[in-house]
């Protein structure tokens, strides 16, 4: 038989995923660089009410689409169906420009099995896109203890065809190397590259083969098919939650009980704040903040709008303990230009650490209004 002239070639699809603070992000504004990857729609699954990451990938714009609020399970697994069949109609329709590639950054906190067993079995998505790859980054500072924690990070790992070991220069070569001894042991046979690896070895996979993945994936996946998995054990929120999808996209309904399959200790929330804040006062509240709740702040990613230039707002960046070296932007990437602060926390009340916040604030709201003796 030969293939239907009408139906256009699947197009290929990279998952992009890997732990919290891994450098997902990153490396996808490195490989968005490469002049072969410019007609690349990229789809951001955030975590938490106030998404922030998606702003930080840049130069897509106009090829951007954001999935707020959910781990791509349950009913956020019926989101991106309909988001794909969405961005296919409009691709068929001409409302938007062909496209040749599609990158699902997935939050760090996803577990692989139910946008696999979509793209795999979904009968028409299966038709259209080519699941070209999954590649998996690793943070060599946390990734042992995160694959110790965190079943998702093991799934994550045993899902990839290409694992991307990053910050291994924050790392010492022992725990390197006992890293990469665990992945192995993981995900035999899987090819370990660097974070500067060029984009046609990183999304160059091939079609994904399942036969060549570790059995406990198969299993994972069989198992999240079975009618009635996504009830069992989960926690519900009483929140619904909207979607912003660029290119146009219309708003899906929102759902009244989103289902997380994450430990309902995990939790994601922001911190805002209207008036600049002095640098002092966000390094005050960092420390304090890193010193009361340590290895229990899974992630702070944000925008803080700093007095002395609130016009360039600073990038922080912490994962656990770590804060990485903050950095000026030029401009603020959209019009919200308050300090905006996401944090992923286990363990913690989200009061307790607003409360904080709000303290730090109003004791520097104080000290710009005293008047000199």
């Amino acid at each position: 038989m030969t293939g239907d002239p009408a139906r256009p070639a699947p197009v290929p699809l990279t998952l992009l995923t890997g732990f919290l603070g891994a450098g997902k992000t990153t490396l996808l504004n490195r490989l968005l660089k490469d002049p072969a990857l410019a007609d690349t729609v990229v789809l951001v699954n955030e975590f938490g009410e106030v998404g922030l990451d998606h702003l930080m990938v840049e130069g897509v714009a106009e090829n951007m689409i954001l999935l707020e609020s959910g781990c791509l399970c349950c009913t956020i697994r019926d989101d991106l169906i309909v988001t794909l069949e969405d961005l296919l109609r409009r691709r068929d329709n001409g409302r938007i420009g062909a496209f040749s590639r599609l990158v699902i950054e997935t939050t760090g906190l996803a577990d692989p099995a139910p946008i696999l067993n979509v793209l795999i079995n979904h009968p028409y998505l299966a038709l259209r896109f080519r699941l070209d790859g999954v590649v998996t980054l690793v943070d060599a500072v946390n990734g042992m203890a995160t694959l110790d924690a965190h079943e998702e990070a093991r799934r994550q790992v045993v899902a990839a065809d290409r694992l991307v070991l990053t910050k291994t220069d924050l790392a010492t070569p022992e725990d390197v190397a006992a890293l990469r001894a665990r992945l192995a042991a993981l995900n035999p046979g899987i090819e370990i590259l660097p974070p500067d690896a060029p984009a046609s070895t990183l999304l160059g996979a091939g079609l994904y083969d399942l036969a060549r993945r570790p059995e406990a994936l198969r299993h994972w996946l069989a198992a999240d098919a079975l009618p009635g998995h996504h009830d069992h054990g989960h926690h519900h929120h009483d929140h619904g939650h909207g979607h912003d999808h660029h290119h146009g996209h219309e708003h899906h309904d929102q759902h009244p009980h989103d289902v997380n399959r994450h430990d309902a200790s995990i939790r994601a929330f922001a911190l805002t704040a209207e008036q600049p804040v002095a640098q002092q006062t966000f390094e005050l509240f960092w420390t304090l903040l890193r010193s009361i709740h340590g290895p229990r702040l899974l992630r702070l990613k944000g925008l803080v709008r700093l007095a002395d230039q609130p016009e360039r707002p600073l990038l922080v960046h912490a994962v656990q303990q770590i804060l990485h070296p903050p950095i000026r932007l030029d401009a603020w990437p959209d019009g919200d230009q308050r300090s905006r602060l996401v944090l992923i926390v286990k363990d913690i009340e989200e009061e307790t650490v607003q409360r904080l916040w709000a303290a730090f604030l109003g004791q520097q709201a104080r000290e710009s209004t005293a008047q000199p003796a």
